[in-house]
């Protein structure tokens, strides 16, 4: 089984330290983290570091993978895209890459099973110019699931699109990674999405690491005080799940205001 380890590890840019000392226990296949934090709190970086881009003191340490580095699967915020490329072409292109340029019936039966089950089976011989920024983050997440990933690093995949979309993707990549013993972190802003699709969290502000672990026991009402300023309930369902009200919040850092009552 796959497993990924952060220990001690920061990022330059340039020469800038922008992330430093994250460390947290292994997380293995089979699991889906999410990735939280304020805006600018260094989730980006750390999936650039993870997958390679960037580089910085401590270690990445990856074991069980089958195919080393080419195992781990980077989903940018923003991808680039060839506008002269059909959405089916660039999702072949994509599983292509690092292997043989030689196109089987495997391959192009993989691309029309991604493209299916994402729903954009209908634009898979559209140019990637001509879709809505919903529809290329949708055609993006297509190229990185038909590389057959290990580890699978995704940030913000859901933010173009609509609450289905959000929920049916959500769902799909959490249902892949149970099947086939993915590892997946995903940066999500959406607290209730964290806590209703994955397993475990990894907490970053200012650039470090503010806990790490099972979602119920990391995510706290003080920690959204401390990371988010915000005065905030955690209620629990019927069925077991939790989520998330806000009940208040620092416009500068200072008291957050309470409801009167």
């Amino acid at each position: 089984m796959v497993t990924l380890q952060l220990d001690g590890v920061g990022a330059f840019h340039g020469r800038h330290l922008t992330i430093s000392g994250i460390s947290t226990q292994a997380f293995a296949g089979g699991e889906v983290v999410a990735v939280i934090g304020p805006n600018a709190a260094g989730k980006s970086t750390l999936f650039k570091r993870m997958a390679g881009l960037l580089g910085g003191p401590g270690e990445v340490a990856v074991a069980g993978t089958q195919r080393g580095t080419s195992g781990i699967c980077y989903m940018p915020q923003d991808p680039p895209t060839s506008a002269a490329l059909t959405v089916y072409e660039s999702v072949l292109l994509a599983r292509k890459q690092n292997a043989s340029w030689v196109v089987h019936d495997t391959d192009l039966a993989a691309v029309d099973e991604v493209l299916a089950s994402l729903g954009i089976a209908d634009i898979a011989f559209r140019s990637l110019g001509e879709l809505s920024g919903g529809q290329r983050q949708l055609a993006s997440l297509a190229q990185t699931l038909a590389r057959d990933p290990e580890i699978l690093l995704m940030d913000e995949p859901t933010s173009a699109l609509d609450l289905h979309r959000q929920m049916q993707v959500l769902s799909l990549v959490r249902d892949l990674v149970r099947q086939r013993g993915i590892l997946a972190f995903i940066a999500l802003h959406d607290l209730n999405q964290v806590l209703r699709f994955a397993d475990k969290v990894l907490v970053l502000a200012g650039g470090r690491s503010r806990g790490s672990g099972p979602c119920k026991e990391v995510i706290t009402v003080d920690l959204l005080r401390q990371v988010y300023r915000v005065d905030a309930r955690i209620e629990c369902c019927s069925q077991g799940s939790s989520h998330v009200i806000i009940d208040g919040y620092s416009a500068a850092g200072g008291e957050i205001p309470h409801r009167a009552g």
